[in-house]
């Protein structure tokens, strides 16, 4: 399809009154709750690593709520089983049949908390439902609901007692960024009880909308410079001498489709340079592995992403 003027300011339009409704209950995260809005408008999944009590329950349960979603909470511990989270079959001796009864997995928005408390099994079992959306029980394979968004948190202090994330499964989460704490105004509204509960909010869009969302940013243009500069970008990832191994051609690909999201978030149907250098950082510095010795001298994979962006010459002329 072809985006028209009406379509992108139909995009842009629905895009602020759900972010708008959202930060109700998140007061003063307006950057990052639009950061998890194109990434679920992008088929997409966010790995939050942040302090506990900064907001990451709320901002699930406001999202589902705002569009009239499903939403579910799963607390990743050591004994949770893949079957806790995809559901299970069950024999009933009434009807001599056996049943699936379906897992937390199968809902709109789904907050994975504290996911690297889990076994690396478990956590496995949600590779086949964060890449194709279908999860496979028994040899039965289940397509999950639409619009679909995995929220992982992980808590970037206690580390004892956890499974680091294997470079497979954080390669499946669109980006990975934090909340943080509120600054001290958006704090004194909290303690006034000012800032709505996410359970109070009232939907402001449809499941239906929020899939024709998806489809319109799908057909946001992107200029083959554009792709280039992208490509380009992650090369450089793959070459730094302080990385052993660079970003995934998946992430060049995750950059490109909420690249598209962002512009038609910003009422344009083309993607420019811009957009792309907003949203490396978070796409793209959780996929590298850092030689050992960088890490020692305190490099983080966040600077090296800022250094390969200053380093690659974006394109310039028309975007369109």
């Amino acid at each position: 399809m072809d985006l028209t003027k009406k379509d992108v300011e139909k995009f842009a339009t629905n895009f602020r009154s759900l972010i708008d409704n959202v930060e109700k209950a998140l007061f003063g995260k307006r950057q990052v709750i639009e950061l998890v809005v194109s990434s679920m408008i992008s088929e997409g999944h966010v790995l939050l690593e942040d302090y506990p009590g900064t907001g990451k329950t709320a901002l699930a349960r406001a999202l589902s709520q705002s569009i009239k979603g499903t939403s579910s909470r799963i607390q990743f511990t050591p004994d949770l089983l893949p079957g806790d989270v995809t559901g299970i079959t069950v024999y009933d001796q009434k009807t001599g049949k056996f049943e699936f009864h379906a897992g937390p997995i199968f809902a709109n928005v789904v907050l994975a908390d504290e996911i690297n408390r889990a076994s690396p099994k478990t956590q496995s079992a949600l590779l086949e439902a964060m890449e194709e959306a279908k999860v496979t029980v028994d040899g039965n394979t289940r397509t999950l609901t639409k619009p679909f968004i995995v929220l992982a948190t992980q808590n970037p202090i206690e580390q004892a007692g956890t499974y680091p994330l294997p470079e497979a499964q954080l390669d499946r989460f669109l980006i990975k960024t934090s909340v943080g704490y509120p600054d001290a105004a958006s704090t004194v509204r909290i303690l006034e009880g000012t800032v709505n509960e996410a359970s109070e909010l009232d939907p402001v869009m449809k499941l239906e909308t929020m899939n024709e969302l998806t489809e319109m940013a799908r057909a946001v243009f992107v200029n083959p410079r554009i792709l280039d500069y992208i490509v380009r970008l992650v090369e450089e990832t793959r070459s730094s001498p302080q990385v052993l191994m660079g970003s995934s051609v998946r992430g060049a690909r995750n950059l490109t489709k909420l690249a598209k999201a962002w512009a038609a978030s910003q009422g344009r149907p083309f993607v420019t340079p811009d957009d792309v250098k907003a949203l490396a950082e978070p796409v793209l510095a959780h996929r590298l592995v850092l030689d050992p010795e960088a890490q020692f001298d305190g490099v983080t994979a966040n600077a090296i992403i800022q250094q390969i962006l200053l380093d690659t010459t974006p394109p310039t002329g028309g975007d369109n």
